[in-house]
């Protein structure tokens, strides 16, 4: 029997009582079990006591996921954040060296809200910190005083760009998702395809272009409930896909 294949999962910390923690949304692990079809490792953000050829010779896959906490901005350049931004340098110290190491290194990779903000400052581009201030955008962020099933409902509509990698899972043109983030791409970094954009214009979706596998970042959350949404669980499948085809070659 062909064994599981193996996808990294990001996790965050967390000061939790009086000892710090690393935690990922069981959302993340529960749709790379279901809809990848993998096992999931959380990976812990341990910054450089990570070695990444061991990390990268371990897995199959790497899914980086949501969070909490924003990028801190010196990462791209950007302004201070405001007061009160939550930050977590010691996933920025995880994250943002790995993502191009294991994309070159032929790893799949899938980037969930965070995970796709990371991506793109990983490949040199930079992030509006508070999109719902930007003249002309959407405010994209969840309505606080909802609950958690409203709050991941569909919210508006993203257009597919043709002949991407959305396309070719069989995405129609026009896809609801779900909106959950105050943080979005200002600058889409050189050598990444735009995929999808919100009625607004904020790119939603993007690709990495000429990437030996699977290297795919998303700002909605389509890991919610992933086997209920069609369109979500074909990027699950497809990512899984990628996946099982690195661990046959490994």
């Amino acid at each position: 029997m062909l064994r599981l294949p193996i996808i990294g999962v990001t996790a965050c910390t967390k000061q939790v009582g009086l000892h710090p923690n690393h935690i990922v949304g069981d959302k993340y692990v529960r749709a790379v079990a279901v809809g990848a079809e993998a096992l999931p490792l959380v990976i812990p953000a341990l910054g450089e006591l990570i070695d990444h050829d061991t990390l990268l010779a371990s897995v199959d896959g790497l899914l980086f996921t949501g969070s909490p906490s924003n990028v801190e901005p010196h990462h791209y350049s950007g302004p201070a954040s405001m007061p009160g931004t939550h930050h977590d340098i010691f996933r920025d110290a995880t994250t943002l060296p790995l993502i191009r190491k294991a994309i070159d290194a032929g790893i799949p990779v899938l980037g969930i809200c965070r995970g796709f903000q990371e991506m793109n400052v990983a490949f040199g581009g930079s992030l509006h910190q508070r999109v719902q201030e930007v003249a002309g955008m959407m405010d994209h962020r969840e309505p606080a005083d909802q609950p958690v099933e409203v709050q991941y409902a569909p919210r508006h509509t993203v257009r597919v760009q043709a002949g991407g990698v959305l396309a070719g899972l069989g995405l129609p043109d026009e896809i609801q998702v779900n909106s959950i983030h105050g943080q979005g791409v200002q600058r889409l970094a050189p050598g990444l395809r735009v995929e999808a954009l919100a009625p607004d214009g904020l790119i939603e979706a993007f690709s990495v272009e000429g990437a030996p596998s699977f290297a795919l970042g998303v700002q909605w959350h389509p890991e919610w409930q992933v086997r209920s949404n069609p369109n979500y669980l074909a990027i699950f499948q497809a990512f899984g896909e990628a996946c099982r085809k690195r661990a046959g070659q490994r």
